[in-house]
């Protein structure tokens, strides 16, 4: 920033630079305020003496004779130096600054400049700044409590390392001495420059205070209003001062108080001063630093001036001035916003009527915008700190919405219609800003050649746009001749210029009129920045929430609740190219409105239940409550009763997704309608979920016809949100049913298909594997025992031919595919424990086989056979699952009634792999099968410890044997008697007629051998062992004899590859028709 030579357009220049520099060095020292990011041994416990040491020192640190304390710096005194410093280069950059500060404030009063912040604008203006933002770093910086510790810490390392100290640390150290009472010691700084600081400050006498006007005096001159004058609403606005239009009130009360806190002397001396002082004062309790950092200035303006001689007037006016503002201003601030809200209102209606409008009046546009601003930062600033009032509801506003809402609407606008507004100002530019400068520079009796040359290439450069060059698509930068105009104000505002600006009122209006219109052209971004910017926003998030808060509480307000997360597109604008690692730290801020919505879900439906809870029990005498459908009686419309309300509440909340289609926050494109999906997606999942009612611990779950019928009454209703909001409730509602088909849904949580799967298999199949539950093949269902123990539900509500209906609906195929491996998992477990059986019997068994027709030889083998009864129980759970299955394929295949015929050409004699992936696919449709795919599959990747298949043929041959063989004992089961009624046994031992079939075809398939055949052994087996039971007259086993005969009678009935006749070859058909006749005697006929 050094200043080498005394030209004031190099002044304007660094001055310019200046401004930018400070921003960044603002950002470094407000990081070490929080103490973010600190080296971790900068708080240790070890280090606590040289903290200490350093501190009382400072900044005379002898390391030598403080070595004892400062022991521990030196042992890493590398980690010290390489920690620090960042922090310490910071210092060194503020100490810097404060260095060129002063060498370009002195050539600024050397040359003797010219402020006037309605001729030159712009270097009035980054003049104002720079001594703000001046004062403001050091007044941070009296703010950093550790910064002794932190230079001191670096330089004892540094001079532990190379012997000396750092050639800075004295200048930095007397700085830090200096600045310990900032305010003090920058109005003795600023001294000197009180002439150019008061004539700048004093230049806004005429333009604050007519910025400054209350609602009614607003409403009286009908600002910003479009309407007032429909004769007039063509012409283009303009003005003496279009830059000061739109510039901030809260920008201007920030020069003008800390302005005159650092040259104080003019508000004893000069009455302009001092009214302009106290207008200021009379508008708020708080500036704003940076960020989120404000100064109380009352406090901070009292606190000096006591401190003061001759100063003692002003404090009264400084505590008059504080209890205005504590007793008016915040109603006064309450009716300005009440009427930026209609004016943007009735603004932005008639700009989306006639969009042509955008350009002549453009600039009510940006008028609108930075008087918005400044009301709702005004806002936040105190609701932040409100004060001790009687009025504390004026620091609230649940009508904000509106207000934020109508500004981002004129943002779209602009956006949406740019090309109208550069069309617009192009020919302003070239046909009348041109033609208007050239006059005047043509009448100028003084012109030296550099200003010359300047006012030339102004006229040049307008009189060249042309609306081929918009038409053609070319991008215009007229960022050079604002540039050069700067330049030109700083070359004509010196007090010995030949062409003194001042003198030219008229080229500095035409020129600042210009200056607007080329920013119309190539920066209107940047001038929303400037006037309709809410990133502050990021750092007052209590304030933001508190603010949504009460704008979603007020019904008419909720329809532009929207406006709060769009709010969040500005936030990215707080940061610089320059600092990426803030990024990390602001980002997380884009989550708040999610997570405020959370919370505010959470209080409300709290709220709700525990109105709900409190209410009391009705007293004798009380009117009876009304029955439902009394609000239908109303005659009166005017009376609203609460679904109206929560009807009116939905629809508000639905119109606000109509504000826009998206907007960025952070890189991340956000489109509402798409959130709004997302978040109804995760909703209607755990809704699905919760609706199934399931109770691990109970075995408690709604019925899947009950769940349907919910899911269907809540998706008709979600469908009715389509009619407010352009969103595909129908590919919703697809997604999430098809992600309740799945194990897990997309956010890893239990799906409807994962709890009826453990449901049916924990809670029905496992009380059915021990008879609590019967499998009624007559009426295709499932029913409870009668036993002293009641059961938690009714399986004939679940695993009925309805139950099971639902429950194909509700999952699907997918879904059932999920169910069937889980149940071929607990069959293959079954079928393990039998081949152990087997190999345990293998000899027996074998010798069985060989001599199933010699009566005497099997009555000895029987003897030797252990492990009947565990067979057949075995085998009866394995034909209670695949039972359920077969009821779960046939309902799921009454749901798919279109899919058929999938497997009429196709027969278990030709290829197996072609006829067991047909069979896989008509499984999965629903349609009964010969083969199982899915228990063939099961069985193929059991482990076999690398069994032959040949082994493997011979076991599944004597299991069979195995099976045949054990039949008799199921006499002995009281249970074992069929009943009419039901279709079965009353111990579900006709399942193994399935369970027979079943398993011999998918085991028989594995090991490529003919089912038929071994099927027909099994038959002969068992009817010989029957037969002989037949001969027992006197044994136990005739009680229940035919309910056995019945169940071969089933296993020939249900199998595809036996037939009658096979059976009647080996079995006589007399002894199963008195079986028959048998087992229905006992059922008692009714006549009705």
């Amino acid at each position: 920033f050094a200043v080498d030579v005394l030209e004031p357009g190099d002044c304007c220049l660094q001055l310019y630079l200046v401004v930018i520099i400070i921003v960044l060095t603002f950002k470094s020292i407000k990081r070490i305020d929080k103490n973010e990011d600190l080296p971790s041994y900068f708080t240790e416990k070890s280090n606590e003496s040289a903290v200490k040491y350093i501190n009382r020192k400072f900044p005379n640190i002898d390391i030598r004779g403080g070595s004892q304390h400062l022991s521990s710096i030196q042992k890493q005194k590398s980690a010290v130096l390489e920690g620090l410093h960042s922090y310490y280069e910071s210092f060194i950059d503020v100490m810097e600054f404060r260095d060129n500060v002063y060498e370009l404030l002195n050539t600024i009063d050397a040359c003797q400049c010219f402020f006037d912040i309605a001729v030159n604008f712009d270097l009035t203006k980054n003049y104002l700044d720079l001594i703000v933002t001046y004062a403001s770093v050091f007044y941070m910086l009296s703010r950093i409590d550790d910064k002794k510790a932190i230079v001191g810490l670096y330089n004892c390392a540094y001079e532990f390392s190379n012997g000396n100290s750092d050639p800075s640390f004295p200048r930095l150290g007397q700085m830090f001495i200096e600045y310990d009472h900032p305010w003090k010691k920058l109005s003795e700084e600023f001294g000197p420059h009180t002439k150019s600081v008061t004539g700048a400050l004093l230049s806004l006498r005429m333009l604050y205070p007519r910025r400054n006007l209350s609602a009614d005096q607003w409403r009286s001159a009908q600002l910003l209003s479009l309407l007032a004058s429909p004769a007039a609403m063509l012409s283009p606005t303009c003005c003496d001062t279009m830059a000061c239009e739109y510039l901030s009130t809260e920008v201007m009360e920030r020069w003008i108080l800390i302005g005159f806190l650092l040259c104080h002397s003019s508000l004893n001396t000069n009455a302009d001063s001092q009214n302009l002082w106290k207008t200021a004062l009379r508008s708020g309790l708080y500036l704003t630093v940076i960020r989120d950092e404000v100064l109380n200035i009352h406090k901070l303006s009292e606190d000096f001036f006591d401190g003061l001689k001759g100063y003692s007037k002003r404090i009264p006016d400084i505590k008059e001035c504080k209890d205005y503002v504590i007793t008016n201003c915040g109603a006064l601030r309450r009716e300005k916003r009440n009427f930026l809200r209609n004016a943007l209102k009735e603004l932005t209606k008639v700009l989306e009527d006639e969009p042509a409008l955008l350009g002549p009046k453009a600039l009510y546009v940006f008028m609108a915008l930075s008087f918005s601003r400044d009301e709702v930062l005004w806002l936040v600033r105190h609701a932040e700190n409100i004060p001790k009032t009687k009025t504390p509801e004026d620091y609230a506003d649940s009508q904000l919405a509106e207000l934020l809402y109508h500004m981002e609407k004129l943002r779209t606008l602009l956006a949406q219609h740019r090309y109208v507004i550069q069309r617009y100002h192009l020919q302003y530019l070239s046909q009348y800003d041109a033609l208007v400068l050239n006059d005047i520079i043509q009448g100028m009796y003084v012109c030296p050649e550099e200003e010359s040359v300047l006012m030339s290439s102004f006229v040049s450069t307008l009189s060249a746009m042309s609306l081929k060059h918009l038409d053609a698509g070319e991008e215009f930068d007229l960022k050079a001749f604002r540039l050069d105009w700067l330049r030109l104000q700083a070359y004509t505002s010196t007090g010995k210029a030949p062409l003194a600006l001042k003198d030219y009122p008229d080229l500095a209006k035409v020129m600042n009129m210009a200056q607007f219109h080329t920013r119309m052209m190539d920066s209107v971004n940047e001038l929303l920045c400037e006037t309709a910017d809410l990133s502050i926003l990021c750092f007052h998030a209590r304030v933001f929430e508190k603010l949504f808060s009460q704008s979603s509480e007020d019904v008419s307000m909720q329809r532009y609740l929207t406006a709060f997360p769009v709010i969040c597109s500005h936030f990215s604008q707080c940061l610089h190219p320059l600092c990426p690692e803030e990024v990390s730290t602001v980002s997380p801020a884009r989550q708040f409105i999610n997570m405020q919505c959370f919370q505010l879900c959470c209080a409300t439906i709290s709220t709700a239940r525990n109105k709900k809870l409190k209410k009391s029990l009705p007293k004798k005498g009380d009117v009876p409550k009304e029955k439902p459908g009394t609000e239908s009686l109303r005659k009166d419309r005017a009376i609203v009763t609460n679904l109206d309300k929560m009807h009116q509440a939905l629809t508000e909340l639905c119109a606000s997704y109509s504000i826009c289609a998206d907007f960025t926050v952070f890189k991340h494109i956000i489109v509402p309608a798409e959130f709004l999906l997302s978040q109804l997606e995760i909703r209607l999942n755990k809704v699905i979920v919760q609706m199934a009612n399931y109770n691990q611990s109970t075995h408690e779950i709604a019925r899947p016809s009950d769940l349907l019928a919910g899911i269907q009454a809540y998706v008709t209703s979600l469908h009715s949100l389509s009619c407010y909001i352009n969103i595909d409730v129908t590919r919703l509602v697809k997604n999430v049913l098809l992600q309740q088909t799945q194990p897990l849904d997309s956010y890893g949580s239990q799906t409807i298909t994962t709890l009826y799967t453990n449901w049916f298999l924990e809670g029905l199949l496992r009380q059915a594997s021990s008879a609590l539950i019967v499998h009624c093949p007559t009426t295709q269902c499932f029913v409870n025992q009668n036993t002293e123990n009641e059961q938690s539900f009714h399986a004939e509500e679940y695993a009925d031919i309805c139950g099971l209906r639902s429950l194909a609906e509700l999952i699907g195929p997918y879904g059932l595919k999920f169910l069937n491996e889980n149940l071929m998992w607990h069959i293959i477990s079954q079928v393990g424990e039998l081949k152990k059986l087997v190999s345990d019997n293998m000899d027996v068994l074998v010798q069985m086989r060989a001599n199933f027709e010699n009566p005497d030889a099997m009555s000895d083998l029987q003897k030797k056979l252990t492990g009947c009864e565990n067979v057949l129980k075995r085998m009866t759970i394995i034909g209670v699952i695949l039972s359920f299955r077969s009821m779960v394929q046939e309902a799921l295949g009454e749901v798919n009634v279109s899919i058929y015929c999938l497997k009429d050409l196709i027969s278990p004699e030709g290829d197996i792999k072609v006829t067991l992936s047909v069979y896989e696919m008509a499984s999965a449709a629903g349609l009964p099968c010969e083969i199982d795919p899915a228990l063939v599959s099961a069985i193929a990747n059991m482990q076999t410890d690398n069994s032959s298949i040949e082994d493997e043929f011979k076991i599944t041959c004597l299991l069979l044997v195995f099976i045949a063989v054990s039949l008799p004992t199921l006499c002995l089961d009281p249970n074992s008697f069929y009943s009419r009624a039901q279709g079965g046994h009353q111990n579900n031992i006709h399942c193994l007629a399935t369970a027979v079939n079943h398993i011999a075809a998918a085991m028989f398939t594995v090991q490529r051998k003919n089912t038929r055949i071994q099927l027909q052994e099994f038959l002969k087996v068992a009817s010989s062992i029957l037969l002989q039971l037949g001969q027992n007259v006197e044994r136990m086993e005739i009680k229940n004899r035919d309910s056995i005969y019945v169940i071969l009678h089933m296993i020939v009935e249900q199998s595809p590859f036996l037939s009658q006749d096979m059976l009647e070859t080996c079995f006589p058909y007399v002894l199963l028709r008195n079986a028959y006749r048998e087992v229905h005697k006992t059922f008692i006929h009714t006549m009705g």
